[in-house]
């Protein structure tokens, strides 16, 4: 008798292959740091389960990501767990004279999840369970690999490229140098909102993809596409281009926080001179995490994914993308070029996450082909032509600024299409005449 075969669908095999991919790359990144002598990004998260965490409030995100999959009963559940390991541990350290800090009972409860979907689930609930707990755990572990990243670069790069991006700044007027002195001039109530702003992008994240994973519990499925996914893929992909492409930023290359290192201690008073660019050698600490900027993709991937959602959270989105571009600029730690080329990968990155989502087609592959060429295209001007792009300012700057606005109108047109038409209205139907009532019989 045959059997009929089983279709197994790709969705189906896509997660396990994409935890064990990300699971490989963890722990190349975990010897690559060995090899320098500190510890990977995986030794960094066991560590948290008893040390102090470095990042309390980002492990309790983590756990809110877990949680989206758990019923109202037992998201009290997990929380009140989490809060009670916590105060153990808080008084444990109090006693010992450890240092203080909470986010281990977050990380716990993450782990008993993962047990619980081991030994009392099973089927979909399993698979459930299991894609939460990856989620908070991948939010988390995304930290830790960027820290690891920053950690190669410093290492391996001992020249920088600064004087490149600084001399092809010049096209756009240089916005670090004038935004720079704007924010010292706003000091210390600019200067503080917008450190807030700059150091809680990941949370103001986890709260958007919060939002969008709300009827996750309901429904018992994850959406196709969320925001999480594509903040985790930019911060794994973008240090990539860190190794290619190594700055520093104006503040440490052009200011005093450079130290002896700094080419000149200019930012954000005086503009540097437009001279032959070339590498400069620089110290073994400070990370190589400019170009692209991926604090300006992130906020940009936030403000795209805000759109769908409320009102205020529109506005709060909006809110979170001019601040963090301010932010970037006006601490010095992003030239305008930067920014350029951080929208660019942000958007060619969240077009491929919507079409890995919804299936690939040729206005897909259109778009994140010309995504992905541009952005070739803005890095090798900027290694190759920053004396002619400085030396004429009114063509190469707006030469710029258009092909960032050919990838977001290409964006923008492509996804528009994707969207589901909504069906016409039908017309009403006209009423009916009412039958006249039958008369009584004459007898």
């Amino acid at each position: 008798m045959k059997t009929k075969p089983t279709r197994i669908s790709a969705r189906t095999t896509l997660w396990p292959a994409a935890g064990a991919a990300t699971l490989a790359f963890l722990v190349a990144l975990e010897f690559a740091a060995r090899h320098y002598g500190e510890p990977g990004p995986i030794t960094q998260q066991a560590r948290e389960v008893v040390l102090a965490p470095d990042s309390g409030p980002l492990l309790y995100a983590g756990l809110a990501l877990t949680m989206v999959v758990l019923t109202w009963r037992q998201r009290f559940l997990a929380a009140g767990a989490a809060i009670g390991v916590d105060l153990v541990f808080w008084a444990v350290r109090w006693v010992v004279g450890a240092d203080m800090n909470f986010g281990n009972g977050a990380l716990w409860v993450v782990l008993g999840c993962a047990v619980l979907a081991f030994t009392r689930c099973t089927g979909r609930e399993r698979a459930l369970l299991l894609k939460g707990v990856g989620l908070g755990l991948l939010l988390v572990a995304g930290h830790k690999t960027g820290d690891t990243w920053l950690l190669i670069t410093s290492e391996t790069r001992p020249t920088v490229l600064d004087p490149y991006p600084a001399t092809a700044d010049h096209a756009l007027g240089d916005p670090s140098w004038v935004v720079g002195r704007l924010v010292n001039a706003t000091s210390p109530v600019g200067d503080g909102i917008l450190h807030v702003v700059y150091g809680q992008l990941p949370l103001a994240a986890a709260l958007v993809g919060l939002y969008q994973l709300r009827h996750v519990a309901v429904e018992r499925r994850f959406p196709s596409h969320h925001l999480v996914r594509t903040f985790l893929v930019i911060g794994l992909l973008g240090p990539a281009v860190y190794m290619l492409f190594p700055v520093v930023g104006p503040v440490y290359a052009y200011g005093a926080e450079g130290g002896q290192w700094a080419v000149a201690h200019l930012w954000p008073d005086t503009l540097p001179s437009i001279g032959a660019p070339h590498p400069v050698p620089f110290d073994e600490i400070t990370p190589r995490n400019c170009m692209p900027s991926l604090h300006t993709a992130w906020a940009t991937t936030l403000f795209v994914h805000s759109r769908k959602g409320s009102r205020p959270m529109r506005y709060a989105g909006t809110f979170w993308l001019v601040a963090t571009l301010t932010a970037t600029l006006g601490f010095g730690y992003h030239y305008g070029v930067d920014l350029i080329a951080g929208v660019v990968f942000a958007l060619t990155v969240e077009g491929a996450m919507r079409a890995s989502a919804r299936g690939w087609d040729r206005s897909a592959t259109l778009l994140v082909a010309h995504g992905s060429a541009v952005f070739a295209l803005l890095l090798v001007s900027y290694r190759l032509l920053p004396e002619q792009m400085a030396a004429h300012p009114w063509v190469s700057g707006p030469l710029l600024l258009l092909a960032m606005a050919s990838v977001v109108l290409g964006y923008l047109r492509t996804t528009r299409a994707w969207e589901p038409k909504p069906e016409p209205a039908r017309r009403p139907e006209p009423p009916r005449p009412a039958e006249p009532e039958p008369q009584p019989e004459l007898v």
